[in-house]
Order: C-alpha cells, then sequence, then structure tokens
C-alpha cells in the first residue's frame, strides 16, 4: 500500500474546494430574484414582485428538496466512504444498486408533488398573478429536480466517498455559470418568463451531474483496477434489503435535521412577526440572517468534507484519526470566526446594513445586529461543522437528536424569551431576539461536543 493510501486527505486540504464552491452558489443564489425582478407580462406590465413573491413561496418547498437531498446523499456518502476504508468492494456495488432504487422513489415522489402544486396553486394563493407565477416556478423546479438533482446523487456521493472535493467543487460551479446563461438566454432571448427562470435552474443542473457522472466513473474505474490487482474477491451478485435500509438509517435523521432548522427559521420569524414594527425588525433580521448564512458556509463545507473524511477512517480503524481531524476542523472554524469574520461583520457589516435597507427605521435595526455575527458563527462552528462526524460513524439519531435540542428546546425559547425580556434591558426585542439566537447555537454546540466526544472515544461499530 502506497504512502497516499496510509495518509489520506485531511480536512483542511478536503474543505478547501468546498468552500470555493459553496461561496460561489450562494452568490450565484441571486441569480432567479436578479432575473424576476425584470419580468413583465404579455401587456408588458412589470410583474417583478409578484414574480420575487412566487420564488419567496417556493423557498419552503425547494428547501425540502435539499433535505431529501442531502439527507440520501450523506447516507450514502458515508456508506460508501466506510465500505472504501474497509476495502469491501463487494458492498459498494450493493450501495449503488440501492441507491438506484432510492432515486427512482424520489423521483416518482417528487413528480407527483409537483403535479399537486401544479393543480392546487391557484386556489391556495389569492392574488392571480403571484398564484400563476408560482404554479408555473414552483411545478417547473419540483418536476425538474426529479431529473436533474436526484440522480446526481449518486455520482456526487461517490466523488465525496472517494474524497475527491476538487470535483464536487467544479461540479457546483458548472451548474451555477450554466444557470446564469440560460437565463439570460431564456428570459432577455426566448422571453419566456418565470418558466425561463425554473427551466435554466434545472438544466444548469445538467452540467454538473454529466460532470459528476463521468468523475465517478473515474473514481471507480481505478478502484475496481486496484481491487482486481490486490485479487480482490469477486463482487456478490443479486440484492439484499440490508444497503437501503443502511442508506436509510443515516439519510433520514440527516434529512429531518435540515427540515427542523426549517421549522426553527420559520418559529424566529412568526416571533418576530408578533413584534410592533413588525415589517422593519423582519427586514432587519432577514438581513442579518442571510449575512449569517452566507459567513457561515466555509462551516458548512467543511462539515460536507469531514463526512465522508470521518466515514473512510471509521470504517478503516483509524478512530485517532477522526478524533485529530475533528480537533483541527473545530481550530479552523474557530480562527476563521475570531480572524475573518470578526473584523468583516464590524466593518463591512454596517455599509451592507445600509445597501440592502430601504427604510431608515430598517437600516439602523440591521446595523445593530452586525456585532451578533462573530459569535453567532463562532457557535456554529460545532453544530455545522461537527454534527455530520455523527452520520459518518453510523450514528445518525444522535446528530439528529442534536438538532431537536437546538430547534425544540434552544433556540426558539431562547429567541422567545430574549425579545421580551429585551426591553428590561432597554434593549430593541430585536437584539435580545438575536442574543437568544447565539445563547441557543452556543448551548447546542455544547451539548454536541459532550455526544461527540462520547462516542468518538467509544468502540467502532461492529468492532
Amino acid at each position: 500500500m502506497s504512502a497516499a493510501a496510509d495518509r489520506p486527505a485531511g480536512i483542511l486540504r478536503l474543505s478547501a474546494p468546498l468552500v470555493a464552491s459553496f461561496w460561489l452558489r450562494s452568490a450565484f443564489a441571486w441569480i432567479d430574484p436578479i432575473f424576476a425582478h425584470h419580468l413583465t407580462d404579455a401587456a408588458g406590465r412589470p410583474i417583478g414582485d409578484e414574480s420575487l413573491a412566487a420564488i419567496g413561496l417556493t423557498l419552503p418547498l425547494e428547501f425540502l428538496l435539499i433535505a431529501v437531498w442531502v439527507g440520501t446523499s450523506n447516507g450514502l456518502t458515508s456508506r460508501l466512504a466506510a465500505a472504501l476504508g474497509a476495502g469491501d468492494g463487494a458492498e459498494i456495488e450493493r450501495l449503488k444498486r440501492a441507491a438506484g432504487r432510492i432515486i427512482v422513489v424520489l423521483c416518482a415522489v417528487f413528480l407527483v408533488f409537483a403535479a399537486a402544486v401544479w393543480a392546487g396553486a391557484r386556489s391556495y394563493l389569492d392574488e392571480p398573478v403571484v398564484a400563476t407565477q408560482f404554479r408555473i416556478y414552483a411545478s417547473v423546479l419540483l418536476a425538474g429536480s426529479a431529473f436533474t438533482s436526484f440522480w446526481s446523487i449518486l455520482p456526487d456521493s461517490l466523488v465525496k466517498a472517494h474524497q475527491d472535493t476538487r470535483s464536487t467543487m467544479w461540479a457546483g460551479i458548472l451548474s451555477s455559470v450554466t444557470n446564469a446563461a440560460l437565463n439570460t438566454v431564456f428570459v432577455f432571448g426566448f422571453g419566456w418568463g418565470i418558466f425561463g427562470i425554473a427551466f435554466s435552474t434545472v438544466l444548469g443542473r445538467i452540467a454538473g451531474l454529466v460532470y459528476a457522472l463521468r468523475r465517478a466513473a473515474w473514481h471507480e474505474r481505478r478502484r475496481r483496477q486496484a481491487a482486481s490487482a490486490a485479487a480482490a474477491a469477486p463482487v456478490a451478485d443479486g440484492e439484499e434489503p440490508g444497503p437501503i435500509r443502511a442508506i436509510l438509517a443515516i439519510a433520514v435523521p440527516s434529512g429531518l435535521a435540515y427540515v427542523l432548522m426549517a421549522l426553527e427559521s420559520q418559529a424566529v420569524n412568526l416571533i418576530l412577526k408578533g413584534l410592533p414594527e413588525a415589517a422593519s425588525r423582519l427586514a432587519a433580521w432577514s438581513i442579518f440572517d442571510r449575512s449569517l448564512r452566507f459567513l457561515a458556509m466555509p462551516l458548512i463545507a467543511s462539515g460536507v468534507a469531514l463526512l465522508p473524511l470521518v466515514a473512510h477512517r471509521w470504517g478503516a480503524g483509524d478512530r485517532a484519526g477522526v478524533r485529530r481531524q475533528v480537533r483541527v476542523a473545530s481550530l479552523a472554524g474557530v480562527a476563521y470566526a475570531v480572524v475573518l469574520v470578526g473584523p468583516v461583520a464590524l466593518v463591512v457589516g454596517p455599509w451592507l446594513a445600509e445597501q440592502l435597507s430601504e427604510a431608515a427605521r430598517t437600516a439602523a435595526l440591521a446595523r445593530a445586529t452586525m456585532p451578533f455575527l462573530p459569535p453567532a458563527v463562532l457557535a456554529m462552528v460545532p453544530i455545522l461543522q461537527l454534527r455530520s462526524a455523527f452520520d459518518g460513524i453510523g450514528r445518525a439519531r444522535t446528530g439528529l437528536r442534536v438538532s431537536f435540542v437546538r430547534s425544540a428546546l434552544l433556540v426558539v425559547p431562547l429567541v422567545l424569551a430574549g425579545s421580551a425580556l429585551a426591553p428590561r434591558l432597554a434593549w430593541d426585542p430585536l437584539l435580545g431576539a438575536c442574543a437568544g439566537f447565539v445563547l441557543g447555537l452556543a448551548l447546542a454546540s455544547l451539548y454536541l461536543l459532550i455526544l461527540l466526544r462520547s462516542a468518538l472515544r467509544g468502540p467502532r461499530p461492529g468492532a
């Protein structure tokens, strides 16, 4: 065995391409709203606001799609990486066949979901223009994802399981750039309106899918050649139910964790909606939340990279290596929050708040939230970076438990308490909500660290 095989890539090298990719994807997330802002109806009347409202209404559906995609990908990536670490080629082939069956079911479910949205959109919404735009955008996006997004789960998981995060980066870049180019052609060239915006998003993912398929095939050819040279045991024929259950055992809890995050976000919005001057506070919170999500991208990217690394080394029985990489990831996350996020939030944050606000009251509130960004990112380091380690060691239910405690028992109650108690401290309720939010994240992260420390010192499952 070569030295490279003995010493696989560390978390920092695996994370770097994903950090660039995730930041770029976050920037490209503005493509659809920007193009929607310029839409007009058949008579030439502007319908940009209605189109933006339709895209906003689609966000919960997109988050559901992401939750299913990420959960399935995490489950498959973890199992594939563990099988690679154990050198079990037969298990890899069984997992690939099982993944194909899961993807077919997901495609069928979301096609039915898209049809339901198309049939019920106009009865769900009172505003006819918004209903029409939502009907087109949401149904095309959901149906198209059944043919593009879900089929990328298998090659993407294979690439990540082989710890080739650079290919994951290029697949994301290709999808984003293709989406932007097709938006220009479909909206301004063909005049397809919001259908063109949704269709370009669907087609843009094909570019990333094709690239991921080629890279996954290349990695699999190399694996089979290495196994053949090592006189590995032949791949077992037939399909067993075990691999499907193994994937879903991680996929379901991992996906539900994202659903809990979506419900947490909605609960915070409802709390702020009940405050006086709700519009200004909701707008300021939106600026804070969007800024936080952008600054947290490196932590999310590191968590994605950590999953196959932990699963691979855990499958190989290298518990010391897993603990070492978790420590490195944690220290890197803390350094990022202190050295980079702190100065950026305090220097650039107030300017950004001004640029994204229309009313003076909103701008003042948004500026006041900026100092909460560095501690929020710091508190998120374990939650966003290290939760995936539970998926990697096959304890996804523990990760889901942490997510439940974070959202239901800590963040939402503390945001509510902070907004209620803030006036007694001469604070604005929004700042009290921010303080409660940060405290909830910090306590959830502490809980995660305690559980993870115990899990990584325990015996490897099946050992």
